[in-house]
């Protein structure tokens, strides 16, 4: 039972400092190799993606601006950071930015596949939420086009605690001032959700800032009924190698495994082995699903 009540947000605390900040983004979390995007695009080649991709969550635009420029395709971003979206149009050009709601957006035209990287996809909260995500994925996606997300995955919180309420501090510099942030994960039972405070103090002298966010967390087979629901079949589900985990996943390591390399739902893991291929025990899952909707009558 979860002895912690889920706290009322404190005025002003909705936002992200690293939101709002983007060069401070990618200042605390540097990807010089590009691994996140070079990850997604194999798996876009593994699987056959065409050429034009949706990054929805785009962030910073690091990684939809290296798949325009290096990886040639045709890129849309979307993300609900006005912020983000003026440093991606600035920094990371070529790609087309959106301002928006991964749960109630438009786009004209559709597209061959749609990145959600960096557990964008567990923003939505709520089961509505990610119905109305899904629904949007359908309606701007090919048939046939791809899902390619990368997220924390639920299911390493049945019986782990390491990461949960122990503070974790990090600094970054930025402009000459030295930012530490304090941060506490913790889990909301009830709601499903992996809720995180994080304070930040300057050496400046400015007043600390506290946030506050949360990521739904999805369990595999959870996962797969879901997209089952809304016309997607799952072609890669397992937890390592990735762009963010230890160690990485790397240019010519171990294709991504298929359902049927995976183990069974109900079978039993062998010890040792989480980090084997198919496996989904590790703190981030990868996901790769084509959208397959069912045929019309008569055709």
């Amino acid at each position: 039972m979860n002895p912690r009540p889920t706290p009322p947000l404190p005025a002003g605390t909705d936002r992200n400092l690293l939101t709002d900040r983007p060069e401070l983004y990618e200042l605390r979390f540097p990807d010089p190799e590009s691994t996140a995007a070079r990850w997604a695009e194999a798996m876009l080649r593994a699987h056959g993606a065409g050429p034009e991709v949706l990054d929805l969550g785009c962030g910073t635009g690091r990684d939809a601006g290296w798949l325009h420029r290096v990886a040639g395709r045709t890129v849309t971003g979307l993300d609900s950071s006005a912020a983000m979206i003026a440093h991606a149009r600035s920094r990371h050009p070529g790609p087309v930015y959106h301002v928006g709601d991964m749960r109630d957006f438009a786009l004209p035209g559709r597209f061959d596949a749609v990145l959600c990287l960096d557990s964008a996809l567990l923003y939505c909260h709520t089961n509505e939420d990610l119905d109305a995500l899904f629904g949007r994925l359908r309606h701007h996606l090919r048939p046939g086009g791809l899902l390619v997300a990368e997220m924390r995955n639920g299911a390493f919180f049945l019986g782990r605690t390491e990461l949960l309420d122990v503070p974790r501090l990090d600094s970054v510099t930025h402009d000459g001032v030295t930012l530490t942030s304090r941060t506490v994960l913790w889990i909301d039972h009830a709601a499903q959700l992996l809720r995180r405070t994080r304070s930040w103090a300057g050496d400046d002298g400015a007043p600390p800032v506290e946030q506050h966010s949360a990521w739904r967390l999805l369990f595999p087979q959870e996962l797969r009924h879901l997209l089952a629901h809304h016309g997607f079949t799952v072609l890669a589900l397992h937890d390592r190698p990735g762009p963010r985990t230890e160690p990485p996943w790397t240019d010519g390591g171990p294709p991504a495994p298929t359902p049927d390399s995976a183990p069974a739902p109900d079978s039993a893991p062998t010890p040792g082995t989480s980090d084997t291929p198919g496996t989904a025990d590790g703190d981030r899952m990868h996901l790769v699903a084509r959208f397959e909707p069912p045929a019309r009558k008569g055709s």
